[in-house]
């Protein structure tokens, strides 16, 4: 079955490009030009990813991520003609996984959400050795479902959010630089990237922590990066 795929945006002309090209990829796509329409599509569809401009003429795209990430955790691509560093990572601050500026190349749009799509593809296939619990329990990461939870509760975390823990997860306590983070989640890296981890890690230890300004799961270590706080149980 064709992943399906939303692309949210006003311009006819480059709705209509990244229809052609995301389908000649493979994707079944849905498209408007309505942010209202967008939610309501988000809601009832089944979707593997969220292309979203920033710049629709009804609701705003940062409503329209507000009111997605309020549903469920389907992956959102934004397209933006901001060129500030903060405004992008306004962006990844409200639960997106990844931005495109424009103008951009369509081609290089289709392999970002492939790469999207992919880290967000879980094996549905569960064994209790793939649980792994950290901290006495109070972290546990799933990674045949790509589930994990805290302290006895589920959490709802984006592709890029599960990437970043799983990579953190893999050796608790040592440092993994930003840089480091980006090339394990991203597969790629691009100028610019790498304050955006920071975006992520904040979104982590919203869900995560029990006072995200105190963080005991997911620490900093000043000039080096982050890492995870909590021991491997067994």
């Amino acid at each position: 079955m064709a992943r399906s795929v939303l692309v949210v945006e006003d311009e006819r002309k480059l709705r209509e490009l990244l229809r052609a090209y995301l389908e000649r990829a493979g994707f079944a796509v849905y498209s408007t030009g309505s942010g209202a329409e967008a939610i309501g599509l988000a809601r009832e569809r089944a979707l593997a990813l969220i292309v979203l401009d920033l710049g629709l003429p009804d609701v705003s795209g940062e409503e329209v991520m507000r009111e997605v990430r309020a549903v469920g955790d389907v992956p959102i691509l934004v397209l933006t003609a901001r060129a500030s560093e903060e405004e992008r990572i306004r962006g990844l601050e409200l639960g997106a996984d990844d931005y495109v500026t424009k103008p951009f190349s369509p081609r290089e749009l289709v392999l970002r959400a492939q790469a999207i799509v992919r880290r967000g593809r879980g094996d549905t296939r569960a064994g209790e050795e793939d649980l792994v619990t950290f901290g006495e329990g109070e972290l546990a990461i799933d990674e045949s479902r790509r589930h994990a939870s805290v302290r006895g509760g589920v959490v709802t975390l984006t592709p890029t959010e599960w990437g970043i823990l799983a990579a953190l997860a893999t050796t608790p306590g040592r440092v993994f630089s930003r840089a480091e983070l980006i090339n394990r989640v991203r597969g790629y890296e691009f100028e610019g990237y790498e304050r955006t981890v920071d975006s992520h890690v904040k979104n982590l230890r919203r869900k995560l922590e029990l006072d995200p300004r105190t963080p005991r799961i997911i620490e900093t270590v000043l000039g080096g990066g982050y890492r995870l706080g909590l021991r491997r149980d067994g």
